[in-house]
């Protein structure tokens, strides 16, 4: 892999031995358990029957939560939040999907939602039932006007772009220049979306900068987590933020403590070839495991550390800050969403508490909660 111009490489190079130096060694002197009162975890939803993953905060606060269909404790997929109540969205028939029916017009198994900058909701529906094979081919992309309620537009995937064992995790959408990204967090590898033409295209398959370091020894419950098979749980590119400028997309496996980012321009034309687009990827070295991640509008980039039950900023020079640590509340901090009003809102999904990783047994700590912290 290499940068885009010496000057750049020349900068990150500085920045990233920097921190390198000091993320992990000053973790013990970054922040502390009792944050400022501006800085309080506050509880706006809880849900104590069903477990959610995704956030989403419209520019008029209203909030939505989604629920992926990974256990038999399923209800709906999508709901607005109101005045405490799950409330499913935009419908009761999207969210009436039962095993052996067709996915194509029902949410199947949603993993993420995302309000853009134009006041749509995207939802990305990976109808991977229980984190398995895509049912049916129904895997899609929903796009939601949020002042009408209204479905504009479902987007479709070939199967020879995305096929069946691809697991479409997160996005990030650039209205400006007409796209969206999402990672794949089975295999390993980014989509990219053309929102105008539908064309859709699969990048960075099998690069090093998509899959978990294997020699990473992932521990949010103080030891190695293992799925019931015995071996250590590796899951591939998962968190993904796109800056402010919309120049870069920032992405990183969960289940390590790498972060790399990529040029938008190479993803955004369909002609560049995929080894250039794996060289133009920048590995901007070592931070924590997390999740989600998003920007702020200044250029932060803030991670929740899986292991460390916090969340933390990484600053535009790549300094690293806790914010907040809560054992108790930050248990597998998920996935973000910042309101208009600078509030970052969080889930928490309690993941290394599920019957996977547990002989079969549920250990999740009821509720399910949505935090959210003044930034």
């Amino acid at each position: 892999m290499k940068t885009i111009g010496h000057i750049i490489l020349l900068t990150l190079t500085l920045a990233v031995m920097a921190c390198k130096d000091t993320t992990r060694a000053n973790r013990d002197t970054v922040g502390t358990n009792t944050a400022p009162e501006s800085q309080k975890l506050e509880t706006v939803f809880t849900d104590s029957i069903y477990q959610f993953t995704g956030v989403a905060v419209a520019n008029d606060d209203r909030l939505f939560v989604n629920y992926p269909y990974w256990l038999d404790t399923h209800q709906y997929s999508v709901v607005e939040v109101k005045q405490g109540k799950a409330v499913p969205y935009p419908n009761e028939t999207w969210n009436s999907f039962k095993k052996g029916e067709d996915g194509q017009n029902k949410f199947v198994c949603v993993q993420a939602v995302y309000t853009d900058d134009q006041n749509y909701l995207w939802i990305v529906d990976a109808a991977g039932i229980g984190l398995g094979p895509v049912y049916q081919r129904s895997n899609k992309v929903i796009k939601i006007n949020l002042a009408t309620d209204a479905i504009e537009r479902i987007y479709r995937f070939p199967e020879e772009i995305i096929n069946e064992h691809v697991y479409l995790n997160d996005i990030r959408v650039d209205n400006q220049n007409g796209f969206a990204y999402m990672t794949d967090s089975s295999s390993g590898g980014l989509v990219v979306l053309d929102i105008n033409s539908g064309e859709s295209r699969y990048v960075l398959e099998k690069s090093p900068a998509v899959l978990s370091d294997k020699n990473y020894t992932f521990s949010p419950l103080g030891e190695e987590l293992t799925t019931s098979d015995g071996n250590p749980l590796k899951v591939n590119s998962d968190g993904i933020a796109l800056s402010p400028d919309r120049e870069w997309l920032y992405f990183k496996p969960l289940t390590d403590a790498k972060l790399y980012r990529i040029n938008t321009s190479v993803l955004m034309d369909f002609e560049t070839p995929k080894n250039t687009i794996e060289e133009s990827v920048i590995d901007l070295g070592t931070f924590t495991t997390t999740d989600g991640m998003i920007f702020d509008d200044k250029g932060n980039l803030y991670f929740g550390d899986l292991e460390q039950h916090s969340i933390l900023k990484i600053t535009p020079d790549l300094q690293m800050q806790e914010l907040v640590q809560d054992k108790d509340q930050l248990i597998w901090p998920d996935s973000y969403s910042i309101s208009k009003d600078g509030y970052l809102y969080i889930t928490a999904s309690q993941i290394q508490w599920m019957p996977w990783f547990h002989q079969g047994k549920n250990k999740t700590k009821i509720p399910y909660k949505v935090l959210r912290l003044k930034l």
